[in-house]
């Protein structure tokens, strides 16, 4: 193993990881503006914060790689100077996972209307937050690599509850989203696609926040914990576009259905139907339309229904328009 393998090959590892994210990133980004939905503006503004952030964060990091590796060249005690893209880096992941978190746990309040399960996300989220913040702000004033293990009371709470957060938003989801299956092919498959992305997304950020706490709580003295923490904050804003970005392809997984219906007011909605041949039954759908917001499809078969903007579908057995 070479001299530098723990410290600036970790650290190049977690970069082109980092930046290959970022790439992913403004393709969303891109692709999510030139789509045009009609979101609201504070799910604009959102997205617009985090991709903001993360161009900040990411170009730093690439800028402190060429300090480490060029301007620095020959001089090894640079390694020992936490440089401030370092610092800055909990201070971008804690911002990206609170817009993240905030905005999934709205997707379970509109699903469950239970302002209790909602509540939980941000009584974590927001404290988990403010610590990470803290770190950075900590980190930044310390500077000296060899001191940042003073901080480790701090990282292991924030990487803890961050994690937390995580794991209850992924449990909560899919377990809303299997209770909602209806016995309808279609509809199982596309609750199915989404149970697969809440347990997928949630379980690749858990997995780089331990990793992160992990390796900076044994190893402090080397950059095995950048290679976990620079590209958290990229996967947030990913988990957060692709949810957004996932709401043309459901209309697309529901789409060969046989509808009839009549345009709707603003504000109104309007009933659709499709024949099953295979089971002879008839469901009907509502497609709900809000002035200056997309249009969505919601399954009636719950007493909640989707937000607008998303693409959640909530059902319950007790407004079931489903005839055999």
């Amino acid at each position: 193993m070479g001299e530098y393998d723990l410290t600036i090959g970790t650290l190049l590892v977690g970069i082109v990881f980092n930046t290959y994210l970022y790439g992913l990133v403004c393709f969303q980004f891109l692709r999510y503006y030139r789509e045009e939905f009609n979101d609201p503006l504070p799910i604009k503004a959102m997205v617009s914060v985090l991709f903001f952030v993360d161009t900040v964060h990411s170009t730093s990091l690439v800028y402190m790689l060429y300090v480490y590796c060029v301007t620095n060249y020959g001089n090894p005690e640079i390694f020992s100077v936490a440089l401030w893209p370092y610092t800055l880096t909990p201070i971008a992941t804690a911002v990206a996972a609170l817009l993240t978190q905030a905005f999934l746990g709205y997707r379970i309040l509109r699903l469950t209307g239970s302002w209790i399960l909602f509540g939980i996300v941000i009584a974590v989220s927001v404290p988990s937050a403010i610590l990470g913040i803290a770190c950075g702000t900590r980190a930044w004033i310390i500077k000296v690599m060899s001191e940042l293990p003073k901080l480790n009371g701090l990282v292991t709470a924030w990487l803890a509850l961050q994690s937390a957060v995580d794991i209850y938003i992924t449990l909560v989801l899919s377990i809303v989203l299997w209770r909602s299956k209806t016995g309808f092919r279609r509809t199982d498959s596309v609750l199915n696609s989404l149970i697969r992305g809440s347990i997928q997304t949630g379980l690749f950020a858990t997995i780089f926040s331990l990793g992160d706490l992990i390796t900076f709580l044994k190893a402090p003295l080397t950059n095995f914990y950048g290679m976990f923490a620079f590209p958290i904050g990229r996967i947030y804003t990913n988990t957060l576009l692709d949810t957004l970005l996932a709401r043309n392809e459901l209309r697309q997984a529901l789409s060969g259905i046989d509808i009839s219906t009549t345009k709707p007011s603003s504000g109104a909605s309007s009933a659709l139907r499709w024949a099953s041949r295979r089971q002879r039954t008839t469901q009907t759908i509502q497609l709900t339309e809000v002035e200056s917001q997309p249009t969505d499809i919601v399954i009636l078969e719950s007493s909640t229904h989707s937000d607008p903007h998303e693409h959640d579908m909530a059902i319950d057995q007790k407004k079931s328009t489903a005839t055999v």
